[in-house]
């Protein structure tokens, strides 16, 4: 059963992966710090592993994206969060935020996470915080173009 919700103002937000514009995604991914160097084809093998939200103008047009990892039970990472730069401003990510933490929330998900190098502020009204424990995570980050935070220098190398 799809999701869907739709603002005062017309926009909805759906998780309709066949309404979601991949060309407009992949061009906003290929502008951000953390996905510039990402593939179409990877982007597509992407969204069909996980949950897609995108939002919608009452003209149809896409204007944000959010995509979600989870094992549906217990555990999702949000990612490649994504607001078309005509649109910010509008409230637009912190309502698809909204409506993803309340939809994973509904599947019993207990455990969202996610990273961002500057946008705390639009996350952290919904209830995201830093790890209370970032001892007890570890990674493995292959990425050429891995993002560094804003007040770390690049590499020397």
């Amino acid at each position: 059963m799809a999701f869907t919700l739709t603002r005062e103002d017309g926009l909805t937000l759906s998780d309709d992966a066949t309404r979601l514009d991949v060309d407009r995604v992949h061009a906003w991914l290929r502008a951000s710090y953390w996905a510039s160097d990402r593939d179409r084809s990877t982007l597509e093998r992407s969204i069909r592993g996980s949950l897609n939200y995108g939002v919608y103008a009452p003209g149809g047009e896409q204007v944000a994206f959010a995509r979600v990892v989870t094992d549906r039970a217990t555990f999702a990472w949000v990612c490649d969060v994504l607001v078309d730069e005509a649109w910010r401003g509008k409230g637009i990510g912190r309502w698809l935020m909204r409506g993803v933490v309340d939809e994973t929330a509904a599947l019993g998900v207990i455990r969202v996470v996610l990273a961002t190098r500057d946008a705390h502020g639009v996350y952290a009204p919904i209830g995201f915080a830093p790890l209370a424990y970032p001892q007890f995570w570890m990674e493995i980050d292959q990425r050429p173009n891995r993002p560094r935070p804003l007040d770390e220098p690049p590499d020397a190398s």
